[in-house]
């Protein structure tokens, strides 16, 4: 009997197996007293070691490579930090009808994290586009968003709840802004050992998102916090995000051709300038947010599988564009004339 299989185009991201598992772990088991003062330690600085492991891997020479492609970086910051927020402030108008106060701050803050860089390189190669500008365009904007994000934060959240304050800017910049920069001054000489255990250092770097996770969403179930969402909640969220992801994905793409953009550079521009990071998110929303950082993770979540799944579909479809067959064909070989031996006419 030939066996099932989920189709290629449309991957379920085994890393959200696992996140989805943790937050099963943290619903069935919490951590609570002791427990969970063990486990806030360790998160926060299982927090501190990604974001130097993030300034450590980050050539910022890489990023800066590209300035050349100025017009380019530009449009995907704009689209990652000043389009996306703007959505997600007229998102607003959807509460309480749609989404409630709590998914609304998660919502928002998601459209305050930086682009991906991962994923961004793999669907614009697929797609056969510009993959150094990708390359660039998403190292860059992880660069800008360490400061830019949780500036943008205290700015659109801190007056609807979001609890922004003195304590809060001191907890940004010595859990993420101190460990990072720390990771790029001693780049010169621990990149090398980061680069060549990038497998295992990886398997932390994950390994340490789930603690974050776990933590978080053990301080929200302790809390009560998840009484808040109902399945028609979460359905409207879902319903919100397919609309989100399909306006960017809409905006990057005629966007760019407007502003006169080739069709490699347009595709390097609708996947870095549509996506969400959940690896830069997560951490971010556990240091911003505290107690309430389960509920702000939710929407980050599921966007980061939606995102994925669409953007596989949209990658597979470009592979196939006339314009990308066409500049994969080889050229013609020279026709030889009868009788002259062989040398072309």
């Amino acid at each position: 009997m030939k066996r099932l299989r989920w189709p290629s185009w449309m991957p379920i991201d085994p890393y959200i197996l696992l996140l989805l598992g943790t937050v099963g772990l943290a619903a069935l088991l919490p951590a609570r007293g002791t427990g969970a003062d063990v486990a806030s330690g360790a998160s926060t600085g299982a927090i501190a070691f990604l974001f130097f492991l993030y300034g450590a891997r980050l050539s910022t020479r890489e990023a800066m490579d590209g300035v050349r492609h100025w017009r380019l970086h530009v449009t995907v910051l704009a689209c990652t930090f000043v389009v996306f927020p703007l959505l997600g402030l007229a998102s607003r108008g959807l509460v309480p009808v749609f989404l409630t106060d709590p998914l609304h701050q998660g919502l928002l803050f998601l459209t305050l994290v930086p682009s991906t860089i991962q994923s961004s390189i793999a669907f614009t190669s697929i797609a056969r586009g510009n993959v150094p500008a990708a390359i660039c365009a998403g190292s860059f904007s992880s660069l800008v968003g360490i400061v830019v994000t949780p500036l943008l934060a205290a700015a659109l959240l801190g007056g609807s709840g979001g609890g922004f304050s003195a304590d809060s800017v001191v907890k940004i910049v010595l859990q993420l802004l101190v460990p990072f920069v720390a990771g790029q001054l001693l780049r010169r000489w621990i990149g090398g050992f980061v680069a060549r255990h990038k497998k295992v250092l990886g398997l932390v770097d994950r390994g340490s998102i789930l603690l974050v996770v776990y933590t978080a969403f053990s301080e929200g179930m302790v809390q009560g916090i998840w009484h808040q969402v109902s399945p028609v909640r979460l359905a409207g969220l879902l319903a919100v995000q397919a609309v989100l992801l399909a306006v960017m994905l809409a905006l990057t793409w005629y966007g760019a051709k407007g502003l006169g953009f080739g069709r490699e550079d347009r595709i390097a521009i609708q996947f870095a300038g549509s996506k969400k990071s959940l690896a830069a998110g997560l951490p971010m929303a556990s240091v911003l947010f505290g107690a309430q950082a389960s509920l702000a993770v939710l929407p980050l979540m599921l966007f980061h599988q939606m995102q994925l799944m669409v953007c596989a579909v949209i990658a597979k479809r470009r592979s196939h564009d006339p314009e990308a067959v066409s500049a994969e064909e080889p050229a013609a070989p020279a026709r030889t004339a009868v009788g002259t031996g062989g040398r072309s006419a």
